[in-house]
């Protein structure tokens, strides 16, 4: 798979983010807390975490987007994924 920029990334969390909660993605930046500023749960947390991980062919576990606080923490964390080796 070939690798994926940091704003490739980040266009592709916004848009599954957006569709999941029911927003647009210019809405969505990288100081966003999905629980803070949209009250996102954890069935929205494990459906992101599932179409992150279709599109991107890799384990994205929910606890770890949990643990990102905002947007740019969770692509810190995509971006971390995919440098992994497999």
């Amino acid at each position: 798979m070939p690798s994926r920029t940091r704003e490739q990334l980040d266009l592709l969390l916004r848009t599954v983010v957006s569709d999941v909660i029911g927003t647009e993605p210019d809405e969505l930046h990288g100081a966003t807390s999905l629980v803070d500023d949209f009250g996102v749960d954890s069935l929205e947390l494990m459906e992101i975490g599932s179409r992150l991980e279709t599109a991107l062919g890799l384990c994205v576990p929910v606890g770890d987007l949990t643990a990102a606080d905002t947007l740019g923490e969770a692509v810190d964390l995509l971006e971390t994924r995919l440098a992994e080796p497999r």
